[in-house]
């Protein structure tokens, strides 16, 4: 005999630990299961692109440090990447390298806090973050070292970024590295057979790969459904084209997938690490020789990096003055989350909370 019941609403959020950030589902439920969501952004809503009309170009750094600031050197990078672009700038060899060198690590440490959330949220009490906060320590350390800051580091600069290595920061680094592969095992080990994690994530909220295209994903997300896409595969930027290394995708666009693209996305990142610090010139300048207000000519251009999320980008337009005409922020989560209500249907709250944190999203990012 079936049972007639009511829909009824739930609002989970705007501050809750499971919405990652000042966000709203308005969730509509039939008894547990899912048959409308509605994500309502707005809470946080900081005005960043319109401040940014009123700083120069350089002061506008510090902005892109708090949008996601877990990948903010990335943040750093693309928008620099786009006022570069507008003022035909080199970057010196040097900084290059540093660049690539710290987006990597910063991937590492993202992907890290990615999935000891996502474990959490799945029902892992602390036990896994704790384990991968283990080794984020370990990068914020060496973050702080270059540029004295643990979250905001406002590192990169147009041109290049704000000062060279001290002596400390190589030997860290290559500590660093030579530990990181077994203690991915550990998380192997620790994780990718757990019986609970497999029952609660595998088949569980699946993005097809038709539907990933549709909506303009990007990052682990898009490539969980199996889309081998990756800007520093595709249109390579700075000098990803002298690295080795491959792009991992899914095969079911499922919670799981999204977790273990992630996990060997850091093996990958820990490759092209190894070789960029053998590649790096020992010595060189590691900033483009920039004045103080420096103003570009007129015109306008993109500038978009592969972040731990997606496709971050900037479109900068430049009147000649000292501060730009218009800065446009693409944030990749904000693309990314369009697909959630299609993701969760059918699936019940506890499930909600598991596919919405295998999405990997900040709030600053997405509600800027």
């Amino acid at each position: 005999m079936a049972i007639r019941t009511e829909p009824f609403y739930l609002n989970i959020g705007p501050q809750h630990p499971s919405t990652h950030g000042v966000f709203r589902l308005r969730v509509t439920l039939d008894g547990e299961v899912v048959v409308g969501l509605e994500p309502i952004i707005g809470y946080l809503h900081r005005g960043i692109e319109k401040l940014a009309e009123t700083r120069t170009y350089t002061q506008n750094i510090p902005f892109t440090d708090r949008l996601d600031y877990l990948s903010s050197m990335t943040n750093n990078l693309a928008y620099c990447m786009a006022v570069e672009k507008v003022g035909a700038i080199k970057v010196p060899e040097r900084a290059e390298y540093l660049r690539i060198i710290f987006s990597e690590i910063m991937r590492i440490s993202s992907h890290m806090m990615a999935v000891g959330f996502f474990l959490n949220d799945l029902g892992a009490m602390m036990t896994p973050v704790l384990y991968m906060w283990r080794e984020r320590e370990k990068i914020m350390d060496m973050f702080e070292m270059v540029c004295g800051q643990r979250l905001l580091y406002n590192y990169m600069r147009i041109g290049g970024v704000s000062q060279d290595l001290p002596e400390a920061f190589m030997p860290a680094v290559k500590k660093f590295l030579a530990e990181m592969p077994r203690y991915i095992d550990e998380y192997d080990q620790l994780l990718a057979q757990n019986e609970i994690l497999l029952a609660r994530s595998k088949g569980v909220g699946i993005l097809p790969r038709d539907t990933a295209i549709a909506i303009g994903a990007s990052g682990p997300v898009l490539r969980a459904s199996g889309v081998k896409w990756d800007i520093r595969k595709m249109d390579p930027y700075s000098i990803y084209d002298r690295f080795d290394f491959e792009v991992p995708t899914g095969d079911s666009g499922d919670c799981y997938d999204r977790y273990w693209v992630r996990m060997l996305e850091i093996r990958q990142s820990v490759r092209i690490l190894e070789q960029a610090i053998a590649q790096i010139p020992p010595k060189g300048p590691v900033c483009a020789d920039m004045p103080q207000f420096f103003r570009p000519p007129k015109g306008e251009a993109y500038g978009y990096v592969e972040a731990p999320k997606g496709n971050i980008g900037f479109y900068v337009v430049s009147d000649g003055s000292i501060a730009p005409y218009r800065v446009h922020i693409y944030p990749p989560t904000l693309i990314n989350i369009t697909a959630l209500q299609d993701m969760v249907m059918g699936w019940k709250v506890a499930d909600l909370i598991i596919i919405f944190g295998s999405i990997d999203v900040v709030l600053g990012e997405i509600d800027r």
